[in-house]
């Protein structure tokens, strides 16, 4: 909030995610006024149905807006956003504030922070731990890190997204819990693939076998959301194996600094690297039961509807 009214707020990185926190923040009153994305059409139809601009720059964002969210998918993506020579977040950001919600590695949340200082603006980490229905309705649960002064500046527009929001600590430290996040969740859904491709093998229903573990130790909120999908083979996106394979490597990276060896993180991040070198990285992560169910063996599968951003 500034002076009792809504900030303006602009977004960069608009695909399922981006374009449907967007819309969340326009239903609350909120003025989203440009949005960008790395396929301009992408940012074209996101800004019609947010009374936005779509920007042609990187500068044209935070010109217009007090509050810039970026949601894009890589470390390279977010340093290139955040460049300090030519179009940039950073060219005229003095006094602005960055929400950066993808998962990347903690090293370039404290990076970006350092840079948003230098030009007189805030930067605060929003790690979502959740998907993309939740960032629709408002009930992401949300882990922030950074300043916790700049991040009470903002409490009320997090607020409004989401159904859980916790200060973690400084910059970085968001991240880093994300990461162990996504890495038990990544265990749990190739822990899951093998359990109901060896129940085929077996010649066991696949039904009753996931009822049985709805009930038992075996029990998770993975076989919750992916149970259904890896027995029908229905992969539509909402957390992509390459996304997986990425987040993966960022908890080994964490560990190995640790000086720990995770082999089952090993294993999984092994796994879902194996889906992409099959071309299957754009399918849901729920796909990794296509290398686990002896029917399949990754063959067959096309693509459902792919995440950008």
């Amino acid at each position: 909030m500034k002076n009792g009214t809504l900030m303006n707020i602009g977004f960069v990185g608009v695909g399922r995610m981006g374009s449907n926190m967007a819309l969340r923040l326009r239903d609350m009153g909120y003025r989203i006024m440009a949005v960008h994305d790395r396929l301009p059409e992408v940012a074209a139809r996101v800004a019609a149905q947010t009374g936005a601009v779509a920007a042609r720059t990187l500068g044209d964002v935070t010109k217009v807006s007090e509050v810039i969210l970026t949601v894009v998918g890589t470390d390279s993506e977010m340093l290139s956003l955040f460049s300090e020579n030519g179009d940039s977040l950073l060219n005229g950001s003095s006094g602005r504030i960055f929400v950066n919600c993808a998962t990347l590695s903690p090293d370039v949340h404290v990076e970006i922070e350092r840079r948003a200082r230098v030009h007189g603006a805030k930067a605060l980490e929003a790690a979502m731990a959740s998907s993309i229905t939740q960032a629709r309705a408002g009930s992401l649960y949300l882990m922030v890190g950074g300043e916790r002064e700049t991040f009470e500046r903002v409490r009320p527009m997090l607020e409004g997204m989401s159904a859980s929001l916790r200060w973690i600590g400084t910059s970085g430290q968001a991240a880093k819990l994300k990461a162990l996040v996504n890495m038990v969740m990544n265990i749990n859904t190739a822990g899951l693939a093998e359990g109901l491709g060896l129940a085929e093998a077996l010649g066991l229903d696949i039904s009753m076998v996931r009822e049985v573990f709805s009930q038992t130790g075996a029990a998770s909120r993975v076989l919750e959301t992916d149970g259904a999908d890896m027995q029908n083979r229905e992969h539509e996106v909402y957390f992509s194996a390459a996304h997986a394979a990425k987040d993966s490597h960022i908890a080994l990276s964490l560990a190995s600094r640790a000086g720990l060896f995770l082999p089952l993180a090993e294993a999984t991040a092994g796994q879902y690297g194996r889906m992409v070198a099959l071309g299957l990285g754009d399918i849901d992560k729920s796909g990794i039961s296509e290398l686990t169910f002896p029917s399949r063996h990754g063959k067959d599968i096309v693509p459902r509807t792919g995440e950008n951003s």
